[in-house]
């Protein structure tokens, strides 16, 4: 099997797969600003978002292929899909492996509720045993394109309560390269912190089964640095971040200066923040990346939102870059102002043109 995943660093780094998130567009947007490929540079696995099965077993597929598009230079690149179909599954497997796909991921974690209503994403938590034969007719359909790439699977640590002696288990029989575990229930959506001790815990399964799968870790992640501490703590592979990444697509360029917060941050921040909050910071080492300076940040966001035209306007609301624009216009003197006029444009030249003016002022 040529197994990408036997090659990557400890720990290595992931962008999560978003919907609406990590198209085409932004993913080419961070393997350049986070100079992916290139030493110190990152992430070491790219994700699509993730895609229906169903949908590419259909008529309607050519409008869902726009999704997997990817260049040379996001390798190695999974493709994550969805479906609780057999027959579905195996067809959309082979041909997201005849695409050149480096692997294909499985999403057995998305807690949306149209995703679940189709017994897909975290709704699989619940049925072990189809959950098995989707993991099979991925594998079956890799084989029909007459390809041999890894298979992984993304999910949570249980559905209303922790099943991990159950469900981790369960998947791990399954011969898979990799698994994604994020740190919460279906329940607790992201309501509450992320628990790594159950990360921590789904490696020691690993560990005692013998098996070589690569356990990878999510869940509020702030940047590198922070997920080099986490895998140092709970032994996994890898780490994978997500909302972290909006409007830093320079996150995991490792050759960043990073500085760990000072203690008097630490009690100007206890005062100022409502305790719940500061909950979620106590217990672990907050890190921030050195500033990119304001000129580049909103100079990416002007490319960022023109690659988006180029790529995908034509089939995707451009109102999904304004997800973007939030993140990219935060943090600075006149950054409300700047979303504010940012969120009432509607194509890549007025967002041109309201960036200029406000770097002319």
């Amino acid at each position: 099997m040529n197994n990408f995943w036997e090659k990557l660093p400890k720990p290595f780094f992931a962008l999560a797969p978003m919907a609406d998130v990590t198209d085409p567009a932004f993913r080419r947007i961070v393997a350049d600003c986070s100079r992916h490929g290139e030493v110190g540079g990152g992430p070491d696995v790219f994700w699509t978002e993730f895609v229906s099965a169903d949908g590419l077993a259909s008529a309607g597929r050519e409008v869902l292929k726009r999704d997997l598009e990817y260049t040379e230079r996001e390798r190695p690149i999974v493709a994550q899909l969805f479906s609780s179909h057999v027959d579905q599954m195996r067809t959309a497997a082979k041909l997201c492996a005849e695409l050149g796909f480096d692997g294909i991921d499985i999403n057995m974690g998305c807690p949306d509720r149209s995703i679940e209503k189709q017994g897909a994403g975290a709704a699989m938590i619940k049925t072990f045993e189809i959950a098995k034969d989707i993991i099979q007719a991925t594998k079956d359909g890799i084989k029909d394109a007459g390809k041999d790439i890894p298979v992984s699977v993304k999910t949570r640590v249980g559905y209303n309560t922790v099943i991990i002696e159950s469900w981790i288990p369960h998947l791990l029989a399954q011969d898979i390269a990799a698994l994604t575990v994020h740190a919460r229930t279906r329940k607790e959506l992201s309501k509450v912190p992320a628990r790594w001790e159950h990360v921590r815990h789904v490696v020691a399964i690993r560990d005692r089964m013998g098996l070589k799968t690569k356990i990878i870790g999510n869940g509020d992640v702030m940047d590198v640095a922070h997920g080099k501490q986490r895998a140092e703590e709970t032994g996994c592979d890898g780490i994978m971040i997500g909302r972290a990444g909006f409007g830093n697509p320079w996150m995991f360029d490792h050759h960043r200066v990073i500085t760990k917060r000072p203690k008097k941050m630490n009690i100007f921040l206890a005062k100022i923040l409502p305790r719940k909050w500061m909950k979620k910071l106590q217990g672990t080492d907050r890190y921030t990346l050195s500033e990119v300076p304001l000129k580049d940040k909103l100079e990416t966001l002007v490319i960022h939102t023109k690659l988006f035209e180029q790529l995908l306007v034509d089939f995707k609301n451009f109102s999904i870059m304004k997800k973007h624009y939030k993140a990219y216009a935060h943090g600075f003197p006149g950054a409300k102002e700047l979303r504010i006029a940012l969120m009432e444009t509607s194509n890549g030249e007025e967002v041109e043109k309201v960036v200029k003016e406000f770097l002319n002022k």
